[in-house]
């Protein structure tokens, strides 16, 4: 059978691709290398609540053959949920001596957009135009203006609940009601914001469904219950994902065709048309090589296994790999940066309860660089807090023998990566996988921008916890000297950047291969810069228009 179009990859962009190309009645064709896991049945969520979270660790021998970056992600990877994370043992790459990058994915239909800590932030109208102004990077083809329309659209599907902050730096939208602060962080508001007029803490904005509406009632989903297991996936469905939402919208059209356990290793082309055709695959478990084939192709496979995609597909048209004319495919691989999370003691309410399963934190938008000037970097940060209990081992019992346990509030900073030529993904020519295809080379590394945006993030978060009451504070100075490793945010983009000229840039600003018009992409690849906030909630809406502009073009007798 030939399709009208094949999609790499089932998370987060992917699943929007199918659901907006399939309700626009094309035949879709999706794509997947990792196992079919089925909404509900195949979750860890009911095992995980049975069992105390000391008592679900992955043993430390496995853990440091498979999945060496377990640091990065201690407080979602189980032993009960570890299928939704790959190992790095059975899907090896490779990095450069002295540069370690944390490649964190995982191979199952749905992707990511099981395990994803569902943050979704609309970026701003700057974040658009800072490459122009700074130099860095390439303006991106596209503003704020472009996007908006867009962003509306996935937020009244995917569901988002937040304030209406009224924040330019942070733009609102469509929100279903926000969740509430606890006794202890509205205190810590109060008292931040007075010493800090120029700074706002806010509820954390997170597609998990306060309340239902109709849109999320016709697939399925169900208002959340709070029984923050959301890593174990959730059969409620009441946090957004692949096969929560977007999958089955797409699957009610008919439309729909998933295959999984197929690694698709290269994009044929068609020299003399000037189009790809479809793509080559290899079956996970048999090892057979298979060719699917389609008029248009989307590659939503995520940042580095799109560019590795697009770099292993040569030919005598693009030796360099596919639409590379520019040699700009693995170039400007980018991620969020962090340190140390500053942690300080919250004094008094003592007696104040604790709701431990809400499904979010706060947040603090940037200010760097927006409410504050004169700073010694570019760009800026946010930051993801909050407060809550825990144990002190170090006090006297209570009376009924109980340890006492104390308030923390903590403050956690994500800041911008600029875009480097030099961070890059290529491919090995002395290695390959179980499957035959090369390995992926990451070198990537952060620059003196990014650390000298560390080293102030972390006083200004010590110095907010202070002007909170807080003690026992986290040495800021400590904090902000432990950057995390790129790719340990898991926020990857850039490696095949959109862009106004097919000189320096491989997709346009509708996502569409400068150099191959049926060939598109959405994923975090595209990406000309990184914004601070979390990017998914953007490659939901980037998806979402490339998607309905492809099926437009394919309308319209372009394609």
């Amino acid at each position: 059978m030939r399709f009208d179009a094949i999609v790499v990859g089932s998370g987060m962009s992917g699943g929007w691709v199918a659901k907006e190309l399939c309700e626009r009645g094309l035949k879709v064709l999706m794509l997947e290398r990792g196992p079919n896991i089925e909404h509900g049945p195949d979750y860890s969520h009911e095992l995980a609540g049975r069992l105390r979270k000391r008592d679900d660790q992955v043993p430390l021998e496995e853990r440091q053959l498979h999945y060496p970056y377990y640091e990065g992600v201690a407080y979602a990877l189980f032993n009960s949920n570890k299928k939704f994370w790959a190992s790095d043992h059975d899907y090896p790459y490779e990095t450069v001596p002295g540069k370690p990058y944390r490649w964190i994915r995982g191979y199952h239909l749905g992707g990511r957009s099981l395990t994803w800590a569902r943050q979704s932030y609309r970026w701003a109208p700057d974040d658009f135009e800072s490459n122009l102004k700074d130099g860095h990077g390439v303006d991106w083809p596209i503003r704020y203006e472009d996007l908006e329309p867009w962003y509306d659209h996935v937020e009244a599907f995917a569901g988002v609940s937040g304030d209406y902050d009224g924040l330019p730096q942070l733009p609102d939208g469509d929100f279903l009601p926000p969740f509430p602060f606890n006794d202890v962080e509205q205190a810590a508001k109060a008292q931040i914001e007075a010493a800090f007029p120029t700074r706002h803490l806010i509820m954390g904005r997170t597609a998990n469904l306060s309340r239902i509406t109709k849109a999320q009632m016709d697939v399925g989903r169900q208002r959340c219950e709070q029984y923050v297991r959301c890593h174990h996936g959730c059969p409620l469905g009441s946090y957004f994902s692949s096969l929560a939402a977007t999958l089955p919208a797409a699957r009610a059209t008919g439309n729909l065709t998933v295959i999984t356990d197929a690694i698709v290793e290269s994009v044929t082309y068609d020299a003399a048309a000037g189009r790809a055709t479809g793509v080559r695959a290899v079956d996970r478990l048999t090892k057979q090589g298979v060719t699917y084939e389609a008029r248009l192709v989307f590659l939503n496979a995520s940042a580095i296994n799109t560019a590795a995609l697009l770099l292993n597909s040569r030919s005598d048209a693009f030796p360099r790999g596919l639409a590379n004319g520019s040699d700009q495919v693995g170039r400007n691989l980018m991620d969020h940066v962090s340190c140390g999370p500053v942690i300080g003691t919250y004094p008094g309410f003592e007696d104040t309860p604790y709701q431990a399963d809400r499904p979010t934190g706060l947040y603090m938008p940037r200010y760097a660089n927006v409410t504050e000037t004169g700073k010694p970097y570019l760009r800026g940060f946010g930051f993801q807090g909050g407060a809550a209990r825990r144990r002190r081992p170090d006090a006297e019992p209570d009376a009924s023998g109980a340890p006492k346990r104390a308030w923390v509030f903590s403050l956690t900073p994500f800041g911008e990566v600029l875009p480097n030529p030099d961070n890059r993904v290529t491919l090995t020519t002395s290695r390959v996988d179980s499957w035959g295809v090369p390995l992926p080379v990451i070198d990537a590394a952060h620059g003196p921008n990014e650390h000298a945006m560390m080293r102030e993030a972390a006083r200004d978060a010590a110095a907010m916890l202070s002007a909170a009451g807080c003690t026992d504070i986290t040495p800021w100075e400590e904090a902000g000297a432990k950057l995390t490793p790129p790719g340990d945010r898991i926020h990857e983009m850039g490696t095949a950047r959109m862009g106004r000229d097919p000189a320096t840039s491989v997709f346009n600003g509708w996502g569409q291969a400068h150099e191959v018009a049926n060939l598109f992409a959405s994923d975090g690849a595209v990406m000309a810069s990184s914004a601070s906030m979390n990017p998914s909630l953007t490659y939901m809406a980037l998806s979402a228009r490339t998607a309905n502009h492809a099926a437009d073009l394919l309308e319209q007798g372009a394609l």
